[in-house]
């Protein structure tokens, strides 16, 4: 590991060497990753929407198997099960928990009290505001350029407005993969960074090598932002798939996604009234139609056929619009020594570029 620090408000909060984050991206970030981030001096972030609470429990002991650095567990604010998952953060001592949704007040309060960080992703600063005023830590801003559920404002705007608007850590998102990007960054008076795609095109990801193959053929157009996938913003790999998608009808789509949703049921041996229930409550926090919650319920199954099975027909993949400009697949360890390294270089040079003294303006 590299012997060169930064040290930022986030790896003073969290007790990590180096401010980069390796997010929870569902599929994708298992134990292997987590603990590899984690040993490396980042934080890495356990993805725990697509896992049962018995899934996530073994999940973290077998990250705590293979590290004794912090790590977090990212978890739905919406699961209906959210309150259990919290208690077995409580109960395991899980330094991070993180939230792709803003979690309510009672929640926040039940993670502080107990030692947890609490670290949801926003995507807009009235949302850092609101969260920031419950009792947030720090949170994770996430512009258009990233992958998943994106917003339309890309990070240079979104982050300098989310900075202004609070006084907690920001952890920017979107668009970042290297060291270049992290000094950028913590130029804003970001925090650190979080990276999504970045960390999926590494040995220490369990996608598919073929898979990772797919990614870095593309180029920098190669990505689309698609509501076809699950009714909301998405973005992904604009394979044959999401083509099909993209250019299908309504009905077809639906079809699809309760045959999907059904798939899943039987996977996770979820309640019908369970999915019900945390349906309702999407389509109240989301202000989503029925037709997009149901289109919402098929997204794990078609990210699982991608990024587990690796059946890219089948399946879609989600991606930064970084996909197009990464070319290697390093291990974790390799990567975060490399973007520190570069990142501490492009801020010392940026520091020779001061002058001292006076000039005299020329005429």
């Amino acid at each position: 590991m590299t012997a060169q620090r930064l040290r930022t408000p986030l790896t003073e909060l969290v007790g990590i060497d180096h401010p980069i984050v390796q997010t929870g991206m569902g599929w994708v970030a298992g134990p292997g990753l987590v603990a590899g981030t984690a040993n490396a001096g980042g934080l890495g972030i356990l993805a725990s929407a697509t896992m049962t609470l018995a899934e996530l429990e073994e999940a973290i002991a077998k990250t705590k198997a293979k590290t004794d650095k912090p790590f977090g567990v990212n978890i739905r604010a919406d699961a209906t099960d959210a309150p259990d998952r919290i208690e077995l953060m409580i109960r395991e001592g899980i330094k991070v928990a993180s939230f792709a949704l803003a979690p309510k007040k009672e929640l926040i309060a039940r993670l502080k009290d107990n030692g947890v960080v609490v670290v949801p992703s926003i995507g807009a600063a009235k949302h850092a505001v609101k969260v920031a005023s419950w009792g947030a830590d720090a949170v994770i801003v996430q512009g258009g350029e990233g992958g998943g559920h994106t917003g339309p404002v890309a990070t240079t705007l979104l982050l300098p407005s989310v900075l202004d608007a609070v006084d907690i850590p920001v952890i920017a998102g979107g668009g970042f993969f290297d060291g270049r990007g992290l000094a950028a960054a913590l130029s804003y008076g970001a925090a650190g960074v979080a990276m999504g795609t970045r960390f999926l095109l590494t040995q220490d990801s369990s996608v598919p090598d073929s898979v990772k193959q797919e990614y870095l053929r593309r180029g920098l157009q190669d990505t689309v932002v698609s509501r076809k996938v699950d009714g909301m913003p998405h973005r992904v790999l604009n394979t044959d798939l999401v083509d099909r998608l993209e250019h299908s009808g309504s009905w077809r789509g639906l079809t699809a996604a309760v045959a999907n949703a059904m798939k899943f049921k039987s996977m996770t041996g979820m309640k019908w009234s369970t999915i019900i229930r945390d349906g309702l409550t999407m389509r109240k926090q989301k202000d989503l139609t029925w037709s997009q919650v149901i289109m919402a319920a098929n997204t794990p199954m078609l990210l699982k056929a991608g990024l587990v099975e690796g059946n890219t027909h089948a399946g879609v993949l989600a991606a930064g619009q970084v996909t197009g400009i990464i070319e290697d697949l390093p291990t974790v360890a390799d990567l975060i020594d490399r973007i520190v390294i570069e990142a501490v270089a492009r801020i010392d040079a940026l520091a020779e570029l001061r002058t001292t003294g006076t000039t005299t303006p020329t005429t």
